[in-house]
């Protein structure tokens, strides 16, 4: 039994750095979620699902077909409550998640713990900009639904309440997350929690200034240091696409009101804001 013992201790999988499986979904808030998901709806094609929220709802956009095990990524878009338009956070999935290893060698390294209640909080990286962490089974809870499937007539008024029935005109095909952009106050600040967080194994060349993160399943996480007096922030994430009609997205998106963004660094990407600003791009 104590050979047992000491063989368990010996082959346990360390908390960090985390055995990742790649980048899963990305979190907005925004003063209207119903109109930020009808935003999306228009440009993806996408099926919406939505969630009770305490007071409101919030609206999971699909990135690809939803399997039986509910494993996709997807943009999650709940209510502000007074915040700014924003990225609030980003969400890794990871083999094995230790929430308690984890916290013990970030404090035991200088960095904050754990934010938030519940039973998967929020890591804030130096600078405060936040991860989140699942390990699978993950994805979409299991109390988000079908935006369209609620029945007024037999739902409860707080399940049917801004159900959004779409009519599915989106243009572009979504095949899930492809990075974020992260803005420091320092790179070299921040450099040594990432390799401590991912492992320095994931850790890229860097790029025009910026440091990418190459996490599994083609995903990625940039680092950039802001400038002009800015406040660090998850500036940008980024959507895998098909291949799509360029002008006809452009048309879409100016009937929207939305604005193109130059991109003359990487002409591929299309890149613009939503309807509340959030810089979104498309990469093939």
């Amino acid at each position: 039994m104590l050979g047992a013992a000491v063989f368990a201790q010996t082959t346990a999988v360390p908390a960090l750095p985390l055995q990742n499986l790649g980048l899963e979904h990305l979190d907005i808030v925004v003063p209207d979620p119903a109109a930020s998901a009808r935003f999306y709806a228009r440009i993806f094609k996408t099926k919406l699902h939505q969630q009770p929220i305490r007071d409101t709802l919030r609206y999971f956009v699909l990135l690809g077909d939803l399997p039986a095990d509910r494993q996709v990524g997807y943009i999650a878009i709940g209510a502000g409550q007074g915040r700014p338009p924003s990225i609030g956070h980003y969400c890794t999935l990871a083999k094995v998640y230790d929430r308690a290893g984890m916290a013990r060698e970030l404090e035991a390294a200088g960095y904050a713990g754990i934010r938030g209640a519940g039973g998967l909080g929020m890591w804030p990286d130096p600078d405060g900009l936040e991860l989140q962490l699942f390990q699978p089974p993950a994805g979409l809870v299991t109390a988000a639904v079908p935006s369209a499937s609620f029945d007024s007539t037999q739902d409860s008024p707080e399940r049917s309440r801004g159900a959004l029935p779409v009519d599915g005109d989106g243009i572009v095909t979504p095949l899930g997350v492809d990075h974020v952009m992260l803005l420091v106050s320092n790179l070299e600040k921040s450099l040594p929690y990432y390799r401590l967080v991912y492992g320095s194994g994931v850790e890229g060349p860097r790029e025009n200034g910026r440091v990418w993160l190459r996490l599994q399943r083609n995903t990625r996480i940039g680092l950039e240091q802001v400038s002009g007096g800015r406040a660090p922030m998850i500036g940008h994430f980024a959507i895998k696409v098909a291949p799509f009609d360029r002008a006809a997205v452009v048309s879409r998106l100016r009937e929207l009101g939305s604005n193109i963004l130059a991109s003359a660094d990487e002409p591929d990407v299309l890149r613009f804001t939503d309807n509340y600003g959030i810089t979104v791009e498309l990469r093939t």
